[in-house]
Order: structure tokens, then sequence, then C-alpha cells
């Protein structure tokens, strides 16, 4: 499996659709995500797909798996995308994703070049749209035809709608929205390991395909069929909830995962070095972007008061200000498993 780590130093200008001369863009308005006021999920997200799909004379193309927070909160936790490409469509990954990079974004795609998995983890605020970009590539000799897969999948999201994008490359056209049946977890394989992680597990149930498995919360490298997932532990302690987060739902497995022995070190301290803008009023609301390096999974506070709508990525958080006691000075720092940063100046004005 080939796994890569989304970084900062991507262009913010590759956004842009590119298209091979003579090509014909084709977008996914008629598999449109429902509005966010339908939704039965406060935390919601919908997928969708578009490009400059292979097709005719053309034999190569590009395509963007895109995303919307359409809830009525922030989504939190991890987001599970995948993207299955039909016999004789290959990728050699995501070229690129969305900026500002407040997030972390791991992608692993398969041998074969035909199955992607990818995971944010991040803080995505009420109407967010972000996407991630594809080259494709046809097999010499191999018909352009079958379907294009992308699902989306989130532990805190209950609304199975809006999760499955398809397009057939032989018709030309985006097929009716699905839903995929709710998973059902029966047990594990393994159910002990070292606290470094590492462990091989197999998790047996249903309707498990296009799953990721969470072991105390934290995505599991692997992937899942329909009836089983074989995934890698992440470093832990004590006794660690399993479950396997699809498009249809999230189930819970009957047992845990016991972790032995001591916990993997603690990640390094977090260091801001600067924060734009640095000023903002006393009432809040001020959007601030926080620089720095080992800011992954951390939580912003102005002054000691905790921010809002906070998201980081190793280098890169967002965050609202909250309200100030008073104008001047105070010490924004990030907080990490690792430490708390030392404080960087944000003044409040009148």
């Amino acid at each position: 499996m080939i796994t890569r780590l989304a970084k900062a130093g991507f262009a913010a200008a590759l956004s842009v659709t590119t298209l091979t001369t003579g090509a014909v863009l084709t977008t996914g308005a008629a598999a449109a995500a429902p509005a966010a006021t339908a939704s039965t999920s406060a935390q919601h997200v919908t997928v969708s797909q578009s490009g400059n799909y292979p097709g005719g004379f053309f034999t190569s193309g590009n395509m963007s798996a895109s995303w919307v927070s359409a809830g009525t909160s922030d989504l939190t936790g991890p987001t599970h995308f995948t993207v299955d490409l039909p016999p004789g469509v290959t990728t050699d990954g995501a070229m690129f994703y969305s900026t500002p990079y407040d997030y972390t974004f791991t992608e692993t795609l398969s041998p074969d070049g035909r199955h992607l998995e990818a995971v944010l983890t991040g803080t995505r605020v009420v109407g967010k749209s972000e996407f991630m970009k594809l080259n494709l590539r046809t097999t010499p000799g191999v018909p352009i035809t079958g379907v294009i897969t992308v699902t989306a999948g989130n532990p805190n999201d209950t609304d199975p709608t809006g999760h499955i994008s398809r397009y057939d490359l032989g018709t030309g056209g985006y097929l009716p929205a699905t839903v995929q049946a709710a998973p059902a977890v029966t047990g594990l394989g393994t159910t002990t390991g070292p606290g470094t992680g590492g462990t091989a597990v197999t998790v047996s149930g249903t309707n498990l395909s296009h799953g990721m498995v969470l072991v105390g919360g934290v995505p599991a490298t692997g992937s899942c069929t329909d009836t089983a997932c074989t995934v890698t532990t992440p470093g832990g302690s004590g006794s660690a909830p399993v479950s396997v987060v699809t498009p249809g739902g999230t189930a819970v497995a009957p047992t845990g995962f016991d972790y032995t022995g001591a916990a993997p070190p603690a990640p390094a301290a977090p260091a801001v070095s600067s924060l734009t803008p640095a000023t903002g009023t006393v009432a809040g609301g001020t959007r601030v972007n926080v620089i720095g390096s080992n800011l992954t999974y951390g939580t912003v506070a102005f002054g000691g008061v905790p921010a809002t709508h906070v998201s980081c990525g190793p280098s890169f958080c967002t965050a609202t200000a909250p309200a100030g006691s008073r104008t001047g000075a105070v010490g924004v720092t990030v907080t990490t498993a690792g430490g708390t940063s030392a404080p960087v100046t944000y003044t409040y004005t009148a």
C-alpha cells in the first residue's frame, strides 16, 4: 500500500480544474447533496464528484471528490473517504487538497491504483466545502466502462444520506443516490496487543464495505470488505472500544481491544510562531490563523479562554477568538498531548 500525508506546500492555484483539449467538463449537479436543514444529524457530511472523465478519444482525465459539512454543528472527528475505480482505470493518488491545511489528511492507495482511502481529521464548520483532485488513466485495450464510486463516513454523522456518489463512465452520467445498509460488528480476531500499536486485527461483521476502523477513537490503517476489516492498531493504553464507521453508519464491536505494556511516547511539544491577524475586537468572533509546529489535534486558547471552531493540522490552526474581558494584550496558546506552547501576543481592541 502507498500512504501519503498532506503537506502545506501544494499551491492553492492548483485547485483550478484542468481540461484535456476538446474534452467536456462534467459536474455533479445531478447528484447534489441534500440541504443542511434536511439532515437528521447535527453533524453531517455529504460527498459528490465531478471532472474531466476519460472516454471516447480521451484515454486520460481527472476528477475531484468533494465534500461539504452540511449539518447544523461543526463536523468533528475523523472523516473517512474512499474512491473506487472500475477495471482499466487507475490513479496515482490525490494530487492536492483544499487549503488552508488546518487538518491532518492521510491517503492510502491500493497497489493496483484502483482503490483510494483517505482520512481527514479536523473541525469543519457548517457549509465548508473541500475537495481532493485525482488524475485518471486508462489501460490500452480495456473498454472505458464501469462506475466510479466515492463515499464518506464520520462517526458523529448519524444520517446515512448523501454519503455515496456514483458516476457511470459507460453512459457518461451520474447514477441515482443510494444509501448503504447499516453495519454490524460480530467480533475481533485479536483482542490484545502492545501499547506501541502495530497489532494486526481482523474485525468481522456485515455491511462493512467502505469502512474505517477506530480503536479508542483513533483510525487504524487497513481496509474493509463487506464482511471483514483487516487493520493494524494505532498506539494506545488501557481498554479501547473498537468500532467500524461506514457510509451506512457506525457499529461498535461487542468487545474492546486491550493494550498491554507502556503507551507510545507523547508527541513533541507544540510551538506557535505567529498569528494572522494578531488583533481583533473585544467582542470576539475574529477568525485567526495560528502558525507554528507540532500543532496536530491541538486546542487553542486566548488568555486562557478556549477558542471556538478550532481545527489544527501539523503547522497551521484556524480558530475563532472568544470575547475578551477587556481591551489589551493576551497570550494565545495551543495545547496538544505534547504540552502547551509558549504564548504569542494577541491584542483585543475596542
